[in-house]
């Protein structure tokens, strides 16, 4: 939720996508349902894509990954990655464009975690 709620007062981040945030759609349902939020986390940044790309150089601590689940922080591109398979006509209709960015959280101290996305994000 630290994460998330770091990104979601970031001017970098246009959209963050995250059960546990109240501007989330459906979190009530997710709150009801779980015990806790999940460590994944989705984001659209604010930017082109020259900007994604320098997203990813400069991002320490997480990394680069096509399968999101280990206990480390991870980082996905799914335009590019994940759904790359996917149409394009499709991956537009499912929102999924160049700016969005996949996230899971791992065990590392929360502060370093921010600290690391800070630094990515601060261009």
């Amino acid at each position: 939720i630290a994460v998330a709620n770091f990104l979601q007062g970031h001017k970098r981040a246009k959209r963050v996508f995250y059960p546990g945030l109240e501007s989330h759609p459906q979190h009530k349902l997710a709150k009801a349902q779980m015990a806790g939020f999940s460590g994944m986390i989705s984001f659209n940044l604010n930017g082109n894509y020259d900007d994604v790309l320098t997203f990813f150089k400069r991002l320490k601590v997480f990394e680069l990954a096509e399968s999101l689940g280990g206990v480390e922080s991870l980082v996905n591109h799914p335009e590019r990655m994940t759904h790359a398979s996917v149409p394009e006509d499709m991956r537009k209709l499912l929102g999924i464009d160049f700016s969005l960015i996949r996230l899971s959280i791992g065990i590392e101290n929360e502060a370093d975690l921010i600290a690391a996305l800070s630094e990515a994000l601060s261009f």
